[in-house]
């Protein structure tokens, strides 16, 4: 698993039939500032994911992939290899806050 913002979203007019109706989502993983200790950065990458919670823009989500991508009832008939199951309210690290969604509203 790993946590991520989204940063996009993608639109697919021609798709296989089983993934007509799901929310697709670019997703950039975060990691814990090594500097710092006390907030979400960037680790540069991005992934292409079904959203099966409902997430929107912007949100910082929980994501997995590989075969664990096919686990939820909203995704088991899937061909996908990476999904949204969690919208993340905070993070803690070592005591220390590093993630708080009300913050953020």
């Amino acid at each position: 698993m790993f946590i991520g913002r989204i940063t996009g979203s993608i639109v697919s007019s021609h798709k296989v039939d089983s993934m007509i109706g799901q929310k697709l989502f670019i997703v950039e993983p975060l990691r814990v500032d090594e500097a710092t200790k006390d907030s979400l950065k960037s680790t540069g990458r991005t992934f292409v994911v079904v959203d099966a919670v409902g997430a929107g823009e912007g949100e910082v989500v929980l994501c997995v992939q590989g075969s664990s991508a096919r686990y939820t009832e909203e995704t088991k008939k899937l061909p996908i290899d990476a999904a949204i199951i969690g919208i993340v309210d905070k993070v803690q690290v070592h005591e220390a806050l590093v993630y708080d969604k009300s913050a953020e509203d």
